[in-house]
């Protein structure tokens, strides 16, 4: 696919620094460099500046709110500049009247001022905004929020239960008492366009907005190889068998810590039989009822969230841009 690269958070060319993450005399010199910038989050939500295009807050590495974060910067890597950029997690701090129903919600629009921050910083659900960043934004973000997560879940060695302690500026935990080494978690998803002729198959989850549909997805399992993680998926959720199918893009998706593999499929049956563990329901959508969708005239049919893959395969599925 010659756009595959254009899909929310496919990369802006980041440096990421890999070299100095063991050696500590040039990490610390990227620490203590001026330029050097840290992006801050609370409980999974980057700070943000700016209304309608947002962009991401980078404070100095002196700032005094960072004497609130519980464990070392991440190095995420170096900016143009060649300076270095850190993430840094306060989710320790908890805001007065907090509305503890909204944060990780599928529709948090909730935002949380620090009165210790820059006037018109706030932090805001990344879903919230995925389409209003810039891409190197969207990169530094999306890898910020997917370590942060990983180790907030990974404290503890799974070998031998011991605390675990961060090491390669964040890139790796390792137990100090049984030596065992841990590393960061991707765990790999298939999202398919299925299509027979002139329809596609769209599903949806107990949870979502009322009318919302989207793309079938699953995680590949162990030992499965991506065209056969497609086939399978469909065949579980909607009872539809599927043929040829092929790679089309990627997407990182941290929500927690998934790499979205999006296909295409082609449908060999129209019957759909739904698991009803799996999702709500499936429905074969023309192209006409999704062009209409996407132009908001339909109620039953709402699209895939723009930013997301599942809204970036079916535009240009729509568009006959797969190739």
């Amino acid at each position: 696919m010659k756009i595959a690269e254009q899909v929310t958070f496919g990369g802006s060319g980041l440096d990421r620094a890999a070299e100095i993450r063991g050696d500590v005399p040039k990490l610390a010199a990227a620490l203590q460099d001026a330029r050097a910038r840290c992006i801050l989050f609370w409980r999974g939500k980057p700070l943000i500046e700016g209304e309608g295009g947002f962009d991401l807050v980078r404070l100095p590495m002196d700032h005094p709110i960072l004497a609130e974060t519980r464990e070392e910067p991440i190095l995420l890597g170096r900016e143009e500049s060649g300076a270095a950029v850190f993430a840094h997690d306060i989710s320790g701090w908890v805001p007065e009247a907090l509305d503890e129903t909204q944060p990780g919600s599928f529709l948090d629009m909730s935002e949380q001022v620090h009165p210790d921050l820059p006037e018109g910083t706030r932090f805001r659900e990344l879903r919230t905004m995925l389409t209003r960043l810039n891409a190197r934004d969207a990169e530094l973000t999306t890898t910020a929020k997917a370590l942060l997560g990983w180790h907030a879940s990974h404290g503890f060695c799974a070998k031998c239960g011991s605390q675990t302690v961060i090491h390669q500026a964040g890139w790796e935990r390792i137990c100090p008492d049984c030596g065992a080494h841990h590393f960061p978690r991707t765990d790999p998803v298939v999202i398919m366009l299925i299509t027979r002729g002139n329809k596609c198959l769209l599903g949806r989850s107990p949870g979502w907005p009322e009318g919302m549909y989207s793309c079938l997805a699953g995680f590949i399992e162990p030992g499965e190889p991506i065209e056969a993680a497609v086939r399978r998926e469909v065949w579980e959720e909607a009872g539809v068998k599927v043929g040829a199918v092929r790679y089309l893009s990627s997407q990182p998706w941290a929500f927690p810590s998934s790499l979205m593999f999006g296909c295409h499929g082609e449908a060999l049956s129209d019957e759909i039989v739904i698991d009803p563990v799996e999702i709500e329901d499936a429905r074969w959508v023309t192209r006409e009822e999704l062009a209409d969708s996407f132009a908001g005239l339909r109620e039953d049919i709402l699209p895939a969230r723009r930013g997301a893959i599942a809204h970036f395969l079916l535009r240009n599925w729509l568009a006959d841009r797969l190739d």
